[in-house]
């Protein structure tokens, strides 16, 4: 029988209107403005939203969701899935997740269990890191989503469209916050496998 767990959150819920979303793609493709669209629709149409993003991204401040064009929300940083749970409110109808990718793999049981309660999850994260391999808890979030939106980048070197993060500088460490001084967008044909220097 498959496991269901009432959330105090979400009591009253029917769960027909639960879903997950996914947002993914490499680098500058646009998921977190897609994200911010999608978050700002839900708010036009009152409901009740709560964006969280994770801790690790100090590229901002922590209590914003800031997209490279400059769009912002506010937004809670935590540090796991258990944090997120707790700091869910009362009669949440929407969840956003931005930066999917640098959380724990307690995301997905999480994202799955808001959903059967009846609230929309939604999710944007990069789906590969630099070496192109499977990113954190994106795998089984993109296998359990709904509805799944790959996002493309303009590849640097050709102009086609670019799914791959290409670390361009820094080390080996499959996590490595950074912006366009360590990364760039590329195609298949135009990305390289990165070695770090020694």
């Amino acid at each position: 029988m498959p496991r269901r767990l009432t959330l105090d959150i979400v009591t009253g819920m029917d769960g027909s209107n639960g879903r997950i979303e996914v947002i993914a793609g490499g680098m500058f493709s646009g998921k977190s403005e897609e994200l911010v669209r999608r978050l700002r629709r839900a708010t036009i149409a009152r409901q009740r939203v709560q964006v969280f993003k994770p801790s690790t991204d100090i590229r901002h401040e922590p209590d914003r969701l800031v997209t490279r064009d400059l769009r912002e929300l506010a937004a809670i940083s935590v540090s796991s899935a258990r944090e997120l749970k707790a700091a869910l409110q009362f009669g949440v109808q929407v969840v956003g997740v931005d930066e999917a990718q640098f959380f724990d793999d307690g995301l997905a049981d999480l994202a799955t269990d808001l959903a059967d309660a009846g609230v929309r999850v939604i999710v944007a994260g990069l789906d590969q890191d630099f070496s192109r391999q499977p990113f954190g808890p994106m795998p089984k979030l993109l296998a359990l989503a709904e509805l799944v939106d790959k996002m493309h980048a303009v590849c640097v070197r050709c102009g086609g469209p670019a799914h791959y993060s290409q670390r361009i500088a820094g080390g080996s460490d499959q996590v490595q916050v950074g912006d366009t001084d360590a990364y760039e967008a590329r195609c298949r044909a135009c990305y390289e496998l990165f070695r770090a220097r020694a």
